[in-house]
């Protein structure tokens, strides 16, 4: 993809580190990759989007609860 201008991650479709990087940086979304804190350190890999949210729950501190959140989360892996 060369385009590093990513409106929408689609299921299937590999992405630069670059491409992703524009695209959490502009929206409000999750991204889990396989290869941990290292998403960003090399711009030119690619990733393959594997799976696809709307949501997700996550645990509250504050008041001990499970809430779900109603926000894109992406599982990205190395291709």
């Amino acid at each position: 993809m060369s385009n590093l201008s990513v409106q929408t991650l689609k299921q299937g479709q590999n992405y630069t580190a670059r491409e992703l990087d524009n695209f959490v940086s502009t929206k409000d979304v999750v991204v889990l990759s396989n290869n941990e804190n290292q998403l960003f350190t090399d711009p030119e890999r690619e990733y393959k989007v594997v799976h696809e949210f709307e949501g997700f729950f996550e645990h509250s501190m504050e008041d001990a609860e499970k809430h779900f959140r109603n926000k894109k989360a992406y599982v990205v892996e190395k291709v």
